[in-house]
């Protein structure tokens, strides 16, 4: 598959990093319209606006989707990508004008530095600003800068973790998908070789070196397509599934994990359970790449 998120037509991202800090934000613009859902299964999440997209819910679209180091002070940044979006006249109509709706999660990377640095409005500007269609690196970037896996045997087991992104076509649909790889637990591939050397047995004790506290893991999802069909609902719990899949373990108590997927309007119809078989694929490669890329 490989490929990039940026790969689906009309999606752009965007990353910021602080200069000497292991942190940053990444921003994804959506075309304005766009059908979005999302699935949370971690227990912990840092999180803002993602109940817009909750199945019932009158506004199910983005405008733009930040992902952030910081934990929840990172969500700032959000207020920035925000501005970027009115300044360019985006938004949910409303009669005072456009509303810019700009889901945003974040990552627990404070630990290990100097914990008062994390993005803020001027990062999540600054990453909407250099938003662009074109491929940009990964890992150990944007949101990604300080992500870190395989913590549950203890800081000594701990190894860098990242932003991960692949492609893949179904029919004449594309379907991309991002990954900020932040969990609690280890990352195996889809053939289920350990990628991060913690093996395929049960997990006894399961926190080796003490419960890690609250919070301080999370995987962030984001996947775009151009196909219709099927329910996005569907396509949201898919994606979710690729982390149970590759991370032991995922969505545990101490994790945030989150999935936002958007389907843009106007694109080739597909069968939606086809469609949620490549969102499934095609996130667990993205999840790959960001600890082994």
């Amino acid at each position: 598959m490989a490929g990039d998120l940026v790969d689906v037509p009309g999606v752009r991202v965007g990353h910021w990093n602080h200069p000497t800090e292991a942190t940053g934000c990444t921003v994804v613009v959506l075309p304005a319209t766009n059908e979005a859902a999302v699935e949370v299964r971690g227990a912990a999440p840092a999180s803002r606006e993602t109940d817009l997209l909750r199945p019932g819910m009158s506004v199910r679209r983005a405008d733009a989707v930040l992902f952030a180091g910081g934990s929840a002070f990172g969500l700032a940044a959000a207020d920035g990508v925000v501005a970027g979006l009115e300044a360019d006249g985006r938004g949910e109509p409303t009669v005072a004008g456009p509303v810019p709706i700009v889901p945003a999660a974040a990552i627990y990377d404070l630990a290990g530095r100097e914990p008062t640095i994390r993005p803020d409005a001027a990062a999540g500007r600054a990453a909407y600003d250099v938003a662009s269609s074109e491929p940009l690196p990964s890992r150990h970037v944007g949101a990604g800068a300080g992500a870190t896996v395989a913590k549950w045997r203890g800081p000594e087991a701990m190894v860098p973790g990242g932003i991960g992104t692949a492609s893949a076509t179904v029919g004449d649909a594309v379907v991309g998908a991002l990954v900020v790889a932040n969990a609690v637990g280890d990352v195996v591939a889809r053939d289920g070789r350990p990628l991060t050397g913690g093996g395929l047995g049960p997990i006894a004790p399961f926190w080796a070196g003490g419960s890690p506290p609250l919070g301080t893991n999370t995987t962030l999802v984001l996947v775009a397509t151009n196909g219709s069909g099927g329910s996005i609902d569907r396509l949201a719990v898919r994606a979710q599934d690729a982390l149970a899949a590759l991370l032991r373990p995922a969505h545990s108590s101490v994790d945030g994990d989150l999935a936002v997927v958007a389907r843009l309007s106007g694109g080739p119809t597909v069968d939606g359970d086809h469609l949620g078989e490549v969102v499934f694929w095609v996130v667990a490669e993205a999840l790959e790449r960001a600890v082994d890329g």
